[in-house]
């Protein structure tokens, strides 16, 4: 359909007002608006996942991209609920204890929303126990932890530690990234999934949940 690639391409272009503009009138054409999800916003942020990892896109350009997504899913909510369509998962994402940085650990949020995951966005400078009560409280499948500085990296670890302790380690998957952490880091902490960008944590958790990557 002419309006679904018009979509599909506005998002991949960062043109907002054509991504949201075309959302609306997607449905008002009585498009159901998981197609429109899945041809439209998810295709796309697929497609600018692609453009990034093969280097024709940079972060830049990815974030507006995951604007224009963002927006247009912003729209779609409320009829998604109304029509009963699952997300593929929730995701408490924050940057762990000590951190303030935020750019990345927003854009991996982005991503995630963009390619179906609901996300719980719980900022930065996050304690070990707001991520258990996210576990508690919101029913999350995902955990998602981000670190810039070298100094903050051991919170995943404490965290991590601090889901066992309270007994929901097993009811989620960690995934881990940010600047100075590696896959074997990852590993060593014991957590389920490392990325290092926004498009691997989107291919990865994607993954997990055994859908189609």
């Amino acid at each position: 359909m002419a309006i679904l690639d018009t979509i599909y391409q506005s998002v991949i272009d960062g043109n907002l007002n054509g991504a949201t503009t075309g959302v609306n009138a997607a449905l008002a054409e009585g498009i159901a608006p998981a197609e429109i999800l899945n041809k439209g916003l998810i295709a796309a942020m697929t497609e600018v996942g692609r453009l990034f990892e093969e280097g024709e896109y940079f972060v830049p350009e990815m974030l507006i991209s995951a604007r224009a997504m963002q927006a247009s899913v912003a729209i779609l909510k409320p009829k998604l609920k109304d029509a009963d369509v699952k997300p593929l998962g929730k995701i408490a994402i924050g940057t762990v204890k000590g951190d303030l940085h935020d750019i990345g650990k927003n854009l991996v949020a982005m991503m995630l929303e963009g390619t179906g995951f609901e996300i719980i966005d719980l900022g930065t400078d996050v304690p070990p126990e707001k991520f258990v009560d996210a576990v508690k409280t919101h029913d999350v499948g995902f955990i998602g932890m981000s670190a810039l500085l070298t100094t903050t990296m051991p919170a995943m670890r404490t965290t991590i530690e601090a889901l066992k302790a309270a007994g929901v380690r097993d009811r989620v998957k960690v995934m881990v990234g940010g600047a100075p952490i590696t896959q074997e880091f990852a590993k060593e902490i014991g957590a389920d999934l490392y990325a290092q960008d926004g498009p691997s944590a989107a291919r990865n958790a994607k993954i997990s949940t055994g859908a189609n990557a």
